[in-house]
């Protein structure tokens, strides 16, 4: 539980990381540093409001689902009107913060600095210079979220960036030592009127390159100028400098999941962890939330998420339920049976419905109802006060729920459930 949820507050989730108060947003360089988690975060302390004057807040755990918030670490000032998203890597023990400095003259526009740690927790940072801005040959909307990693060869910072003639495109500068950077090139991109197999939008936020199971994988945030969609993807390879992706594909349905930022555990498993909109404090003293981490795997042509293992690792009391209801914790994790390819059932809970078929996940709430391809006879349900994550072979979907305090879930048609309350 994070320290937030020691309020007792019905509406504040348990094992999806909140803030004490103020609003947050893109979840960023969450690494594994000396048996614990650092988790940090765009935050606007004191407000329940995006603002372009953001901080970095950090949290810190060491299962990756309850955390202790600690104090903001980045702020505006010295040069900055706004700290805004960006990566942490770790290099022969020296790790190195690099995030995107923006001027409220123009905040889709912004430079890449750097932060160092002057404590050994990681508590305390001091910022650096100036070390990457967009090319001034690059026609561009936007440019910002660097993502800082290593390609087997060399530094590479991946930026996120839309033309003015509406091509998405991540962006790449390079580097032998973490310091000296070169001019931003084209790594991968997509123009906003190309829709098969899946529209990429016009602006790529937080791109991601990440290794899963021998594969480069492209993750990125869609967006429309001042719309965010979802997370999409591409799989395929490195090759002369560039990403040459084959296969395609959603990753996030819902209304909840945003910029998906990457991550390895302390068994170095890849993954994402992702900003939830809409899980909001009804007292107004904080607003949004982060998913429980995912883990990242290949099936054939398709990328697939589920909740890290340690969220299986906090179960008790396990319960099984056909054609009928259990109440339940208001923390719990469900896997759900079809009896065969061509049965169709619904799961029924705190104020919202699923309706399980092979081709097709549909989830229903008071406020609208959202889809996903189906897939499987198998499905993962994770509802944690106000937080609904539903996670399938075709994708994963993520709802706020109206109703953080029902407790009863109740399984009908052609289905079964087996519920884990989680601790």
């Amino acid at each position: 539980m994070t320290d937030a949820a020691a309020d007792g507050a019905p509406a504040r989730p348990r094992i999806h990381f909140t803030a004490h108060e103020g609003w947050i947003n893109d979840p960023l360089g969450l690494t594994y540093h000396e048996d614990r988690y650092h988790l940090f975060f765009q935050h606007v302390p004191g407000s329940s409001e995006w603002a372009p004057e953001q901080h970095w807040g950090h949290a810190t755990s060491t299962d990756l689902l309850h955390w202790t918030e600690q104090p903001v670490v980045l702020s505006p000032g010295e040069g900055d009107d706004g700290v805004w998203s960006g990566s942490l890597v770790v290099s022969d023990g020296e790790p190195i913060i690099f995030y995107t400095s923006v001027s409220t003259d123009d905040v889709q526009i912004g430079t890449v600095r750097t932060a160092r740690p002057t404590s050994p927790d990681w508590s305390t940072w001091v910022k650096g210079p100036e070390v990457a801005c967009l090319p001034g040959e690059v026609d561009a909307l936007t440019y910002r979220d660097p993502q800082v990693f290593h390609d087997g060869t060399e530094w590479v910072m991946l930026m996120g960036a839309g033309l003015r003639d509406g091509t998405a495109v991540a962006l790449a500068h390079r580097s032998a030592d973490l310091h000296n950077w070169g001019p931003a090139a084209p790594i991968a991109s997509r123009h906003r009127d190309e829709f098969d197999p899946v529209w990429l939008g016009a602006v790529w936020e937080c791109p991601q390159l990440l290794q899963v199971d021998g594969r480069w994988v492209l993750t990125v945030s869609v967006w429309e100028p001042e719309v965010p969609y979802y997370e999409a993807y591409l799989i395929g390879d490195l090759v002369g400098g560039r990403f040459v992706g084959e296969h395609a594909g959603r990753l996030s349905y819902g209304p909840s999941y945003y910029a998906g930022s990457a991550y390895h555990d302390a068994d170095r498993r890849p993954g994402l962890i992702y900003w939830l909109r809409g899980i909001d404090d009804p007292d107004g003293a904080w607003a949004s939330a982060h998913s429980v981490p995912h883990t990242l795997h290949i099936e054939g042509d398709r990328l697939v998420a589920g909740p890290h293992p340690n969220v299986a690792a906090a179960r008790r009391s396990g319960q099984q339920v056909r054609d009928g209801s259990v109440r339940t914790r208001g923390t719990y994790d469900v896997e759900v049976t079809l009896d065969s390819p061509s049965a169709r059932g619904t799961l029924a809970l705190a104020g919202a419905e699923v309706l399980m078929a092979a081709g097709q996940i549909e989830v229903t709430t008071p406020t609208g109802c959202w889809s996903m391809p189906g897939g499987s006879t198998r499905l993962r349900v994770l509802v944690d006060g106000p937080v609904l994550e539903v996670f399938g072979p075709s994708g994963t979907l993520a709802v706020p729920l109206p109703d953080p305090g029902g407790l009863t879930l109740q399984a009908e048609g052609a289905l079964s459930a087996e519920i884990w309350d989680l601790h």
